[in-house]
């Protein structure tokens, strides 16, 4: 069936508003600059543009270099770290696919079971059915769910003000599910593309109910210990953020002007994005993490061609395609790099590498509303 496009809006990879262990690094690389000046330049930009500050990290064979600008904490003026920890949003997303493909691999189940083979009765109210829609259409993003971040409750309790009054709530991905479950299906399965994180809060159940364990649990002994990213963690209901880390700053805008008030979040309940946005980690674990996955040492070949089998976006810049939990970047040099970008309040990311895995980029804005990351991708991998 052919699938139909979709634009990514507001409320798309803008992962809820739709919702440190120093890498091993060349001394001479490190900070210097050298390879890197336009990378260093857009980091700059994006502060001129209004960012607070950019931390990022490029791991190019054995070469690692390190580039910050601007501030972690607006108050104190301390400027940013390149070992900063900080809130990956919808990274997480390529995260929770690596587990369930994992678990194909494992033939504990199939990418096209149906989700209420697992899930019963839960996708179920307004013409949703989970009895017609696969787990791998959750993960490619053609379910025609509609993502809970669209609800404009939750939206006015995220993302205006009202945020300060509501930062320490608690959902369950039940509740959240229940959100989704109030509207109609935006297109029935596999007939669209629209970005919805109700399809990975959903994901994040289904790793559960097949493991018994949860989703944070199967990341952590799948993927965190075994290629030591001791910078990850997923923080299930806690609010803080542990140390090295920056300040995080939003406008609380849905229409952020440049005049606005900026406000401190860096304190909040991630369980509003979970399984569809939760880790945190830093630039660092990001570049091992997605090297690794593109270089095949979390998946079997089979499951990483699938993850790699993409229907097409549009309206999204740089991304040109979405596989499972993994997004294709076309800069414009026709180099092409595999990734994700994970935005929740107060923090912008973006982590993407080679088909090889040889050459990796992810950098964190501590601003949601300023900056271009696509600039920062497009100096890196087109230099000239």
């Amino acid at each position: 069936m052919a699938v139909r496009r979709a634009r990514i809006g507001t409320v798309g990879l803008v992962a809820a508003a739709a919702l440190t262990a120093a890498s091993f690094t060349s001394p001479a690389a490190a900070g210097s600059g050298v390879g890197h000046a336009r990378t260093q330049a857009a980091m700059d930009a994006a502060v001129k543009d209004g960012v607070p500050g950019v931390a990022g990290q490029i791991k190019d064979g054995y070469s690692v270099w390190t580039g910050t600008s601007g501030v972690g904490n607006r108050t104190t003026g301390a400027p940013r770290s390149a070992f900063d920890r900080y809130r990956i949003g919808s990274m997480t997303k390529t995260f929770v696919a690596t587990v369930l493909l994992q678990l194909q691999g494992e033939g504990k189940l199939d990418l096209d079971d149906k989700v209420d083979k697992w899930l019963p009765g839960v996708v179920q109210g307004n013409g949703n059915d989970g009895r017609r829609t696969t787990v791998r259409q959750l993960l490619n993003h053609t379910s025609g769910i509609p993502s809970y971040t669209a609800d404009p409750e939750f939206l006015e309790n995220g993302f205006t003000e009202k945020f300060l009054e509501h930062r320490y709530d608690t959902y369950t991905p039940q509740q959240l599910v229940g959100i989704a479950m109030r509207y109609k299906p935006l297109f029935d399965p596999g007939a669209g593309w629209s970005y919805s994180n109700t399809n990975y809060t959903l994901a994040g159940m289904i790793v559960a109910k097949v493991t018994g364990h949860p989703y944070e649990d199967e990341i952590k002994q799948r993927i965190i210990q075994p290629l030591g990213l001791y910078a990850t963690s997923v923080p299930r209901t806690a609010s803080s953020m542990p140390a090295p880390s920056s300040r995080a700053y939003s406008k609380l805008s849905l229409m952020p002007q440049p005049t606005g008030a900026v406000h401190d979040v860096t304190e909040l309940n991630p369980s509003a994005a979970g399984s569809a946005g939760a880790l945190i980690s830093d630039s660092g674990d990001l570049n091992r993490f997605y090297s690794a996955l593109l270089g095949g040492k979390l998946l079997p070949a089979q499951q990483l061609k699938e993850m790699k089998t993409t229907v097409p976006v549009s309206g999204a810049g740089l991304i040109t395609d979405y596989g499972l939990g993994l997004m294709k970047f076309s800069p414009s040099c026709g180099v092409t790099v595999w990734g994700h970008g994970g935005n929740i309040q107060g923090s912008a990311s973006q982590a993407v590498t080679t088909a090889d895995g040889k050459h990796s980029l992810a950098f964190n804005f501590n601003g949601d509303w300023a900056g271009n990351s696509q600039a920062v991708i497009e100096a890196e991998y087109c230099p000239k």
